[in-house]
């Protein structure tokens, strides 16, 4: 099986490549950021982070409320490392379970810390999005419902991507016509490996 990787910052266009790809390749895809959004809700690994953090991280329901933990993990490297600890050994758990049932010829992982996992290596193409970070920043904070200051905090966790890790590098310009040229690019070349 092949694995194709899409990383890059939030907003960086990496969901939509990705969704893109994996319908004109009839192929499944992983967003491995929603195996931490569930790792967060699972009670052992909620106890955890509120004996850490404290219970003010709860919502109204009771569950973890990832924008009140990022509050506090992104203002802090150390924290922030606190919580990949925490949760990662659920997230590999889920992601290992997944890979190893795949029977498809292509699986595409996405994630922006993808570059810094175990996953990594296993890419046979990797693949870099990048965009205006301006106009990245506006349509994250409409997307989540964020504020400027809390995407800049989110922004600085974000992890230094180096252009020689990558196959591809493509520049997001948020026209559809863009995104349908990269995935055009991409599905040639997947195809001509085949």
């Amino acid at each position: 099986m092949k694995i194709i990787g899409i990383t890059g910052k939030s907003g960086s266009g990496k969901s939509t490549l990705t969704e893109l790809l994996a319908k004109k390749m009839k192929c499944n895809s992983i967003n491995i950021d929603k195996i931490g959004h569930k790792a967060t809700s699972d009670p052992k690994i909620s106890k955890k982070l509120c004996d850490i953090f404290g219970n003010q991280i709860l919502g109204k329901a009771g569950t973890v409320d990832r924008k009140r933990l990022g509050d506090i993990v992104f203002s802090s490297k150390e924290k922030m490392d606190i919580l990949t600890n925490i949760t990662w050994d659920y997230m590999q758990i889920i992601l290992d379970e997944i890979l190893e049932k795949e029977t498809g010829e292509v699986m595409i992982l996405e994630w922006a810390l993808l570059p810094i996992s175990k996953y990594w290596e296993k890419c046979n193409l990797k693949i870099f999005m990048q965009s205006d970070d301006r106009e990245r920043k506006n349509k994250v904070m409409e997307r989540d419902h964020i504020s400027e200051e809390y995407f800049l905090k989110r922004d600085e966790g974000c992890i230094d991507y180096t252009p020689y890790d990558f196959d591809f590098i493509f520049e997001n310009d948020y026209m559809p016509e863009t995104m349908e040229k990269i995935g055009k690019i991409l599905n040639g070349k997947i195809e001509k490996e085949k």
